[in-house]
């Protein structure tokens, strides 16, 4: 069963904890960075844990949640062979899978509901990449 590494600042708690009751309760094993706490952390701290897991290949895929994802989004993008997508909808977490082979999707807390954080990553961890065409394009983001 693949794993899946997840972490939050203190905006993505309540989804944090939704994500990963559905991906346990599927059989995954899930890496659980929190926080798990309402109480403000810097979302850099969670990001980069997430972010080293799927670098490393530990985690075949990441989910990191912050307020608007921007943050967690900038910080995983940071590291080398990641691909990490801003999802507020279903079809844009397909799409981030499908076209570019995203392997950490970031939510927005503060802009989706539990029922879609639950849905878009289940959405993009279900999806497999197209190739083709988009491979090229994948082989030049990396700096």
């Amino acid at each position: 069963m693949q794993i899946i590494s997840i972490g939050c600042d203190h905006a993505g708690v309540a989804h944090r904890e939704a994500i990963y009751q559905h991906f346990t309760a599927k059989g995954y094993q899930v890496k659980d960075y929190g926080t798990d706490t309402s109480d403000s952390v810097d979302y850099p701290d969670y990001a980069h844990l997430v972010a080293t897991d799927v670098e490393s290949g530990v985690a075949r895929f990441g989910v990191l949640i912050c307020g608007s994802a921007n943050g967690v989004c900038m910080t995983a993008n940071k590291h080398q062979g990641v691909r990490a997508a801003l999802c507020w909808k279903d079809e844009i977490a397909a799409l981030a899978r499908q076209h570019n082979d995203a392997n950490i999707i970031c939510l927005p807390a503060r802009y989706i509901t539990l029922a879609e954080a639950v849905l878009f990553a289940e959405t993009f961890i279900q999806t497999a990449f197209e190739g083709g065409r988009h491979q090229n394009r994948v082989n030049k983001i990396g700096c």
